[in-house]
């Protein structure tokens, strides 16, 4: 018996160390910048899509060997994020929409999907220029899940 607590123990051990190392390396990935350390493309975009909103932070992330980097805006009293390539160039925009501004269809799955629980944020996201999906961030009690719903109201694994 005492083999199986020592083995369960170093186990649980082991899970927890790799859970924070994973963590840790997530972290890593995404560092805040500031405007003159970003290169000269992305400036001249973050100057563009920043015209008439406030700049809330900026940050350089590397994904699979890509990097790409944001600036998180707010825009008439609504957050709007925008994710480009080294290039400049637009990759994402996720912006936050009003749930009675969505189509019937969209708004109804997300109301349907988040049950009991509270919707606190509607994004839309927006990717190479077209439409991707809605994603709806819910509460219920002490547990927050993601929604995504395509344009068409279905709903995305």
């Amino acid at each position: 018996m005492k083999a199986q607590n020592k083995s369960l123990f170093v186990t649980m051990v082991f899970a927890i160390v790799a859970s924070l190392t994973l963590v840790a390396s997530a972290q890593d990935t995404e560092k805040k910048v500031k405007m003159k350390d970003l290169p000269a493309a992305v400036q001249a975009t973050v100057k563009e899509q920043s015209q008439g909103a406030t700049i809330r932070g900026l940050a350089k992330e590397v994904e699979k060997g890509k990097t790409f980097y944001e600036v998180e805006l707010k825009v008439n009293g609504h957050n709007k994020d925008v994710s480009m390539d080294a290039d400049g160039k637009v990759v994402s925009v996720e912006e936050e929409v009003a749930l009675d501004s969505l189509p019937a269809a969209v708004k109804a799955e997300i109301v349907k999907q988040a049950g009991k629980g509270t919707i606190r944020l509607v994004e839309s996201v927006t990717k190479d220029g077209t439409l991707a999906y809605y994603e709806a961030h819910v509460k219920s009690g002490v547990k927050s899940k993601e929604i995504k719903v395509g344009p068409d109201g279905k709903l995305m694994k």
